[in-house]
């Protein structure tokens, strides 16, 4: 017997609360995510992860983005498994929610692959 899940009313506030933790910045790395962001280094992409929005980004900018994107890999496995749902669905939800939750003037991936300025 299959057992069916609302994915909008269960992953969607824990993803919510873990691209919170996902984005504090990690001890001992130069800059933070918010600051990184603000600066218009760092956007966010429709499958979950940050990458750089510059070419040739900073080191400092390149180890926070592979920092919180493995941290946020992690936790996106965690609510697949836990929800019973692929990593897939899981990274697009997560994507959409930290999209939405971008504010203005900050940058996050068009589903066309444009950098866009919110």
């Amino acid at each position: 017997m299959s057992k069916y899940i609302p994915l909008h009313g269960m992953i969607a506030p824990l993803l919510a609360l873990l691209l919170g933790v996902a984005g504090w910045p990690s001890q001992g790395l130069a800059i933070s995510l918010e600051d990184a962001k603000k600066q218009g280094l760092v956007g966010e992409q429709p499958n979950g992860y940050l990458e750089a929005v510059v070419p040739n980004p900073p080191a400092d900018v390149l180890a926070l983005i592979a920092d919180i994107n493995a941290k946020r890999r992690q936790k996106y496995e965690q609510v697949a498994r836990t929800n019973g749902t692929s990593l897939d669905v899981v990274e697009a939800l997560a994507g959409k929610t930290a999209i939405e939750k971008t504010p203005p003037g900050q940058y996050v991936r068009s589903a066309s692959g444009r950098w866009i300025k919110k």
